[in-house]
């Protein structure tokens, strides 16, 4: 089977992930700047509320990193459910991801109708423990960019469970802690410990549902 790790790693390659934390630090810090220059952003009402300047920033941040060729996707303003505003969605190759604050590392981000859904196209993909069939994909696969909320503690890419609205079924380290420099930890395709050919074969599915569902 493909497991959710080695997916993550094809569609956002290790080598990129160094750009993650220099992106959510900067945005703090410039979060942080902001709302020390403007009075209005003082108020306590806006105190409580900054995590809101936080996630703007990180938008804006993300979306310049792909802009200048830092990371390696594209992406797309989607409307939430009810029509209050829009969220970053980032597009890969067969999967797409989104990005979130939440105060516990271990817990999914609440549960809205956009993340909802996008937590079933995983149903049947990744956490399976026998073979893929064809109608076992049911959408892309998304994944989630997740950081600390009051303050930048941690980073990791995580993949939601399916059939819980709380569990990962898998989560990368904290990418804070990364080295300057990372190599790729996918195997090359002769380790059999590593199933390509798996792999592969999902991407084709994906790719077959994105055709008749499109």
């Amino acid at each position: 089977m493909t497991s959710p790790k080695d997916f993550v790693e094809d569609q956002f390659l290790r080598t990129h992930w160094n750009v993650i934390p220099t992106v959510l630090k900067t945005a703090y810090a410039a979060a942080e700047d902001i709302a020390k220059d403007i009075p209005i952003l003082n108020v306590q009402s806006a105190l409580d509320n900054k995590g809101r300047l936080v996630a703007w920033a990180v938008d804006f941040g993300i979306e310049r990193a792909i802009k200048n060729g830092s990371l390696r996707c594209d992406f797309r303003w989607k409307s939430f459910a009810r029509p209050t505003g829009r969220y970053l969605e980032l597009i890969f190759s067969h999967s797409t991801a989104s990005i979130s604050q939440i105060a516990d590392a271990t817990k999914q981000p609440r549960n809205v109708v956009f993340r909802e859904n996008a937590r079933l196209s995983n149903q049947g993909i990744l956490d399976i423990p026998q073979l893929r069939r064809e109608q076992d994909v049911s959408g892309e696969p998304h994944f989630l960019l997740v950081h600390g909320y009051k303050s930048l503690d941690f980073a990791h890419l995580a993949v939601p469970d399916a059939h819980s609205k709380t569990k990962y079924i898998w989560q990368s380290e904290n990418l804070l802690r990364l080295p300057h420099e990372i190599t790729s930890s996918v195997p090359e395709a002769e380790d059999t410990d590593f199933d390509l050919d798996e792999l592969n074969l999902l991407k084709e599915d994906i790719e077959k549902w994105k055709r008749e569902n499109e």
